[in-house]
């Protein structure tokens, strides 16, 4: 792998398609990695079926997503501290540098108000990992706007050391992504990057149809010398077919390789064309 910012695509972006599938679609569209998102398919809990799928296509866990979502409430243990352990675990065997974490849920009282202390209680375990809290958004039902996540949906607002920009969520929540990476300052260590309308839901589109700034995030990734990974987190449920998925993760793929190519780069590459 060279010195470019590593893109990684997230096993969250072939659904319904399982985390096997993630590493052999990352393996023919050139994906420098993959980040795992453990959830109930069972592969994706296990280091040695994903070690053994890494090596098989050539292509390394760069980052786990711990088991946050409503749906993964039971994956491992229904303990969030045992869940994010294990996490951390995954990660270390798999060499991969970055967990990714949502802050906690409103109703997992015990779990949010020791959230700051048991992470860093977690981090003292696992040193070489960097625990990047993402900002989440929040959530309408019943025509009414509400926050699921305590002590907020910004982690900025409580500081973190490490933090996951995710630009679909800066979408739903109708902020602005670059405002947010500036707050997340020298802690911005990993990127989802996917697009979205500002409709105050999650949509995750490919970058570039939506009205996000996704090509000045990527940018200014590059000028401020950002040493992360940014992950295409995009969702392709509605894909028609396997070669409908595939074109979208290879367009995603080229946007982000042209918008964190270095400006010398991208300056030859105007010139010779």
């Amino acid at each position: 792998m060279s010195s470019r910012v590593p893109v990684l695509l997230s096993s969250s972006s072939v659904f319904p398609e399982p985390t096997a599938a993630a590493f052999e679609m990352a393996a023919t569209v050139g994906y420098d990695g993959l980040e795992v998102m453990v959830w109930t398919d069972r592969v994706s809990q296990d280091a040695g079926a994903l070690k053994g799928l890494a090596d098989h296509y050539n292509v390394p866990v760069l980052s786990v997503h711990a088991p946050c979502l409503l749906v993964t409430q039971r994956v491992w243990s229904p303990d969030p501290w045992e869940r994010l352990t294990r996490a951390a675990q995954l990660a270390e065997t798999l060499g991969a540098p970055t967990v990714v974490v949502h802050p906690p849920f409103s109703w997992q009282r015990d779990y949010a108000r020791n959230f700051a202390s048991g992470l860093t209680k977690v981090q003292q375990r696992h040193p070489d990992l960097a625990f990047a809290i993402e900002n989440m958004f929040p959530v309408k039902m019943a025509g009414r706007w509400f926050v699921p996540y305590t002590p907020g949906w910004d982690p900025t607002e409580t500081g973190f050391d490490a933090y996951t920009l995710d630009l679909s969520h800066c979408a739903a929540s109708r902020i602005d992504a670059l405002e947010m990476a500036h707050r997340m300052g020298s802690g911005l260590r990993h990127v989802h990057l996917g697009d979205g309308t500002g409709e105050g839901r999650d949509e995750h589109l490919v970058p570039g149809r939506g009205n996000q700034p996704c090509a000045d995030v990527l940018r200014s990734l590059v000028a401020r010398g950002f040493t992360g990974s940014v992950a295409l987190e995009v969702s392709t449920r509605r894909a028609p077919s396997r070669a409908a998925r595939e074109a979208d993760l290879r367009e995603s793929l080229a946007f982000a390789r042209r918008h964190l190519a270095p400006a010398t780069s991208a300056a030859a590459a105007i010139t010779r064309g």
